[in-house]
């Protein structure tokens, strides 16, 4: 497993923070994600062999949020 800290632009609210963990959950090989609203950013730990980090960009982006790459 594999944790990796992403700057998410454009989060500032509960809703925000709920599509963006949701989104990136619904990944298959990713074991969890919660979302720091203060800081921006969403922590990510995921099975590396199973889900690419542009997977997870990705997962955001469709989220409707931009990830800091």
């Amino acid at each position: 497993m594999k944790d990796v800290t992403v700057k998410v632009n454009g989060m500032s609210c509960h809703h925000c923070k709920n599509a963006v963990e949701s989104k990136v959950k619904g990944l298959k090989g990713v074991d969890s994600a919660v979302v720091d609203l203060n800081a921006g950013n969403v922590k990510v730990t995921f099975d590396e062999t199973r889900v690419t980090l542009d997977d997870i960009y990705d997962a955001i982006d469709e989220a409707g949020y931009e990830p800091v790459k």
